[in-house]
Order: structure tokens, then sequence, then C-alpha cells
């Protein structure tokens, strides 16, 4: 990664304290991405730099394997199952969230979900004080799901989550046929399979997603208080078996900006979802 005078490799090779890691799961259409983005705007991280936020999103969506040429003309059919575990790039996800986790600069991957496949480029993503790792299956493998200090389930009615698809898939030209088939035979047994099951591990639920401004403020709160070093400790036993101290100041500004190099990234858009 190329830097403007040294400073920015300086900044990426100095230690970070680790980070709060927050996994966000829930249906299709439920609005994991939606709660992410308004704790953000609620927060204030929408506007800050993206070296100096306090507060960054990622998404499962980006993990999804590279397909081979019959799995790709099946997702071009809409008869490719993306929401089973094994679509996923289960090693590399947690390699990346291991990384994030030592404070470490990483660089995930970009999926291009037009021609279902992952770009060459990557994005970068900088050490920061809180995570939000949101996707319909971050539960569900168990060494991933351990590693989240809070562990959010955005629980929206079946309908809804339905009714949004299908508006969602037409707005991108799909038939409405192929959206209702692929629902059915895919999208709906895999919910009800993997992801419904893996809700018994959430620590929060949050019923109506972005509509339940209650739960999310009392979230935001939370994380508030982390970043101001309220929050002291937490336990979570299935990750150590013993607690962990958690205190952190808030962080300095950032010394210099960075030139990143080609084919590179320099913040997470919003994910756009591939099914």
């Amino acid at each position: 990664m190329a830097s403007a005078g040294g400073g920015g490799a300086a900044e990426a090779e100095r230690p970070h304290p680790k980070p709060f890691l927050i996994g966000v799961s829930g249906g299709t259409a439920s609005g994991k991405s939606t709660v992410c983005e308004k704790i953000m705007e609620l927060l204030g991280q929408n506007e800050v730099d993206h070296r100096q936020r306090k507060v960054v999103i990622l998404s499962q969506d980006r993990f999804y394997k590279v397909l081979t040429a019959d799995q790709k003309a099946k997702a071009l059919k809409g008869q490719y199952n993306f929401d089973h575990p094994d679509a996923f790039d289960n090693d590399l996800m947690h390699m990346t969230l291991m990384h994030i986790v030592e404070g470490k600069t990483v660089e995930v991957p970009t999926y291009d979900f037009v021609t279902h496949s992952r770009l060459p480029e990557t994005t970068v993503v900088y050490p920061a004080d809180v995570v939000l790792f949101e996707g319909i299956l971050v539960f569900y493998n168990q060494d991933i799901r351990d590693m989240f200090h809070l562990r959010l389930f955005v629980d929206t009615d079946s309908d809804v989550r339905l009714s949004r698809r299908v508006l969602r898939d037409m707005k991108r030209g799909r038939d409405l046929e192929q959206i209702l088939t692929q629902y059915t035979t895919f999208v709906k047994p895999a919910f009800e399979e993997f992801c419904l099951p893996t809700k018994k591990y959430a620590d929060v639920i949050i019923p109506r997603g972005v509509d339940n401004m209650v739960a999310i403020n009392l979230i935001v709160q939370h994380i508030q208080d982390i970043l101001n070093g309220d929050i002291c400790k937490w336990q979570r036993g299935a990750v150590n078996g013993h607690g962990r101290t958690y205190k952190r100041p808030f962080p300095e500004q950032a010394e210099s900006s960075s030139v990143l190099a080609p084919g590179k990234r320099s913040h997470l858009e919003s994910s756009s979802r591939p099914h």
C-alpha cells in the first residue's frame, strides 16, 4: 500500500487495541445492513474519514466463494443456492476476522453480484474500535460465532422480507417468476435450516429491524459507552473461558492521509445483495 510521505505506512504498522466485534444476523431482506447503517448514522460515523472511523461495517456477502463455470451458469439462471453455508469462503472469512481482532489493517474481497465473480481489486479496512459484521449466516460457523463479543439478530416478519426481496430483485431487472422460484427453492428452506436456528445464539434480538428505534438506540448507547471507555469488562465463556478487559480512550487523529495502491478501495460501500 503506497502512502504519502510514509506516514500512512507508519500508521498501518502501529499497534492498535483489539476491537469490539459485533455480529449482526437475520434472514434475507430482514434489514441487517440498514440497522448497521442506522447505527453508524446515529454515532455520527458516516461523515468521518475512513482512516479515523471508530466504527466500521463489514458484510459477509464479500466472502462468497469463487464459482466454477458450471456454478456461475446456474447462478445466472437463479439456480445456485447463495444461502447455503457452503456458498461462503469460511476460511478466508475467519482469517480476515482474526486479523481484524488483532487490530491489523486488512484487505477484503470485492464481489460482483452481476457476474457472480470475485474482482481483482480489494477494499482496505483500517483498525477501528467497533466492527459490525453482518450477514445471513454469521452465527452458523462456531469458530466465527465465538469471535463476537455481542451478537444481534434482526427478526423481521417473513412476509415483509419476501415483499422487500421481490421489489429489490425486480428493480434489478429480474423476472418475478424466477425470483419466487428461487425463494421457495433455496432461500426459504435455507433460512429455516441454517439461519433461523442460529437465532438462539443472539444476545439481543431486534424485532422489526430498523423500525425498532428503541432497540437500536439502546445498542447505540452501548456502543457509545464502549467508545468512551465506560465498558471495562465483558465475559464470553465460549471465547476463552475467562473475562477480558476492554477499556479504550478515543484514538489519536491520523498524522497524514494515505494514497491507496491501484486496485484497492479505501472504504466499504453498502452491500448489493446477490440473490
